[in-house]
């Protein structure tokens, strides 16, 4: 079957998917590698290979731009030390605790083939970055705290590049190319630092170069060009084409889409690169499932139940680790949060095509893929289809999702009521005829009384409704409070010591509301 027609029956499946999958509520990721294997394992169709030279040509680039220019730059930079805590050294314990336990649990069962540790650290880094798209969006969906999901989402960015940098390394290492610990620490900081320097620059001369401009074809076409751009440009340095492009994504974002563009310029940007990743990840999530052979896997259930074991081990010792080192900060999240990342640190496509790339003359290379592969396939499907339980055990979903609608229908309400007013204005001046007008009215009075109706019936607890609306309203003056304090320090009343300690002060009551609001 030729290539373009096996990619378009791709996007006919994703899109059904997506509608049944939201029928009967089913995370559309879980539901499109179900979907994968199902079709890939009884030989319907025949894709495209999922090979590292296509993820890396054409999947990561966009997906980690796309996520970076959606990201709050401003949150994410106030809890930089947490995410960083989690993206580094996280990173790097993942991986040799992965190892340890597989090497050290695999000694407890003498039926399962031993594990050396070579093919542990292979496994472990393999498997250290996150992918935890489906949890983000079950717990967006369901109104989890938005702190909660800022620090899934963007540990998740930012190590995909770092668990390249550090598979790379151990591949290396393994293989006698890299000498001491220091000599591979060196090569870590030139990879991820050059490839972070590369996206930088990048991102500063595309904002640079279209700040003023409002024809949407050419600004979108420059975004396109920056994310696979900085990708390519680092790549060919030999540095972290991945960082590169969360570094250009991080850089627009901050500086052109928040700030310069136009709002109708702005809107088009992000349609495009909401429906570009949608259309690469319904593609990727479908190319995993096609990728996995589940007679394979029965073959070799034992180790991979064990490397699963391992791995959320070694996933719950990394996240509580960094909630006790920053426990005694201002920078702290509850301890039930630290379950949740724990349990939603889904491993994805990457994890699968890193271990595909290890050279065919590794003598374990069959052995690291295919427990790779099924430690992916338990990751998304028991972790992924228990998440929304555990977080309302744990009381960080389900009650919000109540307020969430009752707000929606107020302020539907208040929206439907302006329109109301402005016509009786227009009325009043005979701007429109009286028989246009009261069409129009009629319309928008149907859609008040609507939300009336649901505001009538659907209120939400009384508690929570103050609650929330007292977090806002201090997020609101504590805001007011920062702006103030620029001032003064910008017209110099005020010390940079003082600003400093008082902006700090500042920024940790905002990290605390952050904590408890949804």
């Amino acid at each position: 079957m030729p290539t373009e027609i096996a990619i378009l029956i791709l996007f006919l499946i994703a899109s059904l998917a997506a509608i049944v999958a939201r029928k009967i509520h089913l995370p559309f990721t879980i539901a499109l590698v179900a979907i994968g294997l199902l079709l890939g394992n009884i030989g319907l169709l025949h894709p495209p290979s999922l090979t590292q030279e296509v993820l890396f040509a054409i999947f990561l680039p966009g997906l980690i731009f796309e996520a970076a220019i959606h990201l709050d730059s401003r949150a994410m930079l106030r809890d930089i030390w947490s995410i960083a805590a989690l993206v580094i050294p996280g990173v790097i314990v993942s991986t040799i605790v992965s190892a340890a336990m597989l090497v050290y649990i695999g000694q407890l069962f003498p039926q399962i083939p031993s594990i050396n540790w070579p093919i542990a650290l292979l496994f472990g880094a393999a498997v250290a970055a996150t992918d935890p798209v489906a949890v983000v969006s079950i717990l967006k969906e369901f109104g989890a705290p938005k702190r909660l999901r800022l620090l899934l989402e963007s540990e998740s960015l930012l190590n995909d590049g770092t668990g390249i940098v550090i598979f790379s390394l151990v591949l290396a290492f393994i293989d006698h190319h890299l000498g001491s610990v220091i000599t591979i620490g060196m090569e870590f900081v030139r990879v991820a630092g050059l490839g972070a320097l590369v996206g930088i620059l990048v991102g500063l001369a595309v904002s640079w170069m279209i700040k003023d401009l409002d024809d949407t074809m050419i600004v979108i076409t420059m975004t396109v060009i920056a994310a696979y751009g900085s990708f390519v440009i680092a790549d060919s340095l030999h540095v972290s084409g991945v960082i590169a492009s969360v570094s250009t994504g991080l850089i627009l974002q901050n500086r052109l889409l928040s700030q310069t563009l136009y709002p109708s310029v702005r809107l088009s940007v992000e349609n495009f690169w909401e429906f570009f990743a949608f259309a690469l990840n319904s593609l990727i999530f479908l190319l995993m499932g096609f990728t996995i052979k589940l007679d394979m896997l029965l073959s070799f259930w034992p180790m991979i139940l064990l490397a699963y074991i391992a791995m959320v081990i070694a996933r719950f010792i990394v996240v509580h680790g960094v909630w006790l080192v920053l426990y005694p900060t201002k920078l702290r999240f509850p301890a039930t949060w630290a379950i949740i990342m724990s349990w939603g640190g889904l491993r994805g496509a990457l994890s699968m095509v890193l271990a595909l790339s290890l050279p065919d003359s590794l003598a374990y290379k069959e052995v690291v893929v295919t427990m790779v592969f099924g430690v992916v396939i338990l990751s998304i499907f028991i972790q992924g289809l228990t998440i929304a339980p555990l977080a309302r055990i744990l009381n960080i979903i389900g009650s919000k999702q109540e307020l969430m609608q009752y707000e929606l229908a107020r302020t539907q309400a208040m929206l439907a009521q302006s329109v109301l007013d402005e016509i009786e204005h227009l009325q009043h001046h005979h701007i429109a005829s009286h028989e246009t007008l009261q069409k129009v009215a009629k319309e928008y009075q149907a859609l008040k009384d609507e939300a009336e109706e649901i505001l009538q019936h659907n209120k939400p607890q009384l508690d929570l409704l103050t609650t929330e609306e007292s977090l806002r309203l201090q997020r609101y003056l504590i805001n007011l409070q920062k702006n103030r304090l620029l001032e003064a320090y910008h017209k110099g009343s005020i010390s940079h010591d003082i600003f400093e300690k008082l902006n700090a002060d500042l920024d940790a009551k905002l990290l605390e509301i952050d904590n408890m609001e949804g």
